[in-house]
């Protein structure tokens, strides 16, 4: 026990870090990997994420993803960009995503351009909603000005030379 030996106390007693999760072939390596913004952290500036992102905190810019999961005290203050989306906490600007789920707690104010659009009982929305075209931008488009009509015969016009 004090026989000077010390075996025991050049160990480091630190616990050890958990293995790095394994990169997917694929994807570029992102997939099943994610970001998370405390409800502690406040952010200034735009966020772009390649992977998936959970905001907690408060962010005061744009916010860029492919998947986003917003929680109910969370605050946006920027325009929000994504594939998919599932809103509880509170937006100021634009939303514009394709897949979108709106929770009871979520407070949004600005447009919301959408795909496919779920709102729970109780989600607010002050703006507009437009759903995304389908139709490709390099349609070609109808000119918008005015246009002949061909008039038609009236019935009436017949029945009077008769």
């Amino acid at each position: 026990m004090f026989n000077g030996n010390n075996r025991g106390r050049d160990r480091d007693e630190r616990p050890a870090m958990p293995p790095a999760p394994p990169q997917q072939a694929g994807n570029g390596g992102k997939r099943g990997m994610f970001s998370v913004i405390g409800p502690d952290v406040t952010v200034t500036g735009n966020i772009t994420a390649s992977a998936d992102l959970h905001i907690d905190g408060r962010i005061e810019g744009d916010v860029n993803c492919g998947s986003l999961a917003q929680g109910a005290d969370s605050q946006v203050f920027g325009n929000v960009t994504a594939e998919t989306a599932r809103l509880a906490g509170a937006i100021e600007g634009t939303v514009r995503v394709r897949q979108l789920t709106i929770e009871r707690s979520a407070k949004i104010t600005g447009d919301v351009e959408y795909e496919n659009i779920t709102i729970e009982n109780g989600g607010h929305i002050d703006g507009r909603l437009k759903h995304m075209s389908t139709v490709p931008a390099a349609a070609p488009v109808a000119p918008s000005g005015p246009r002949a009509v061909e008039a038609a015969p009236s019935p009436f016009a017949t029945a009077a030379n008769e």
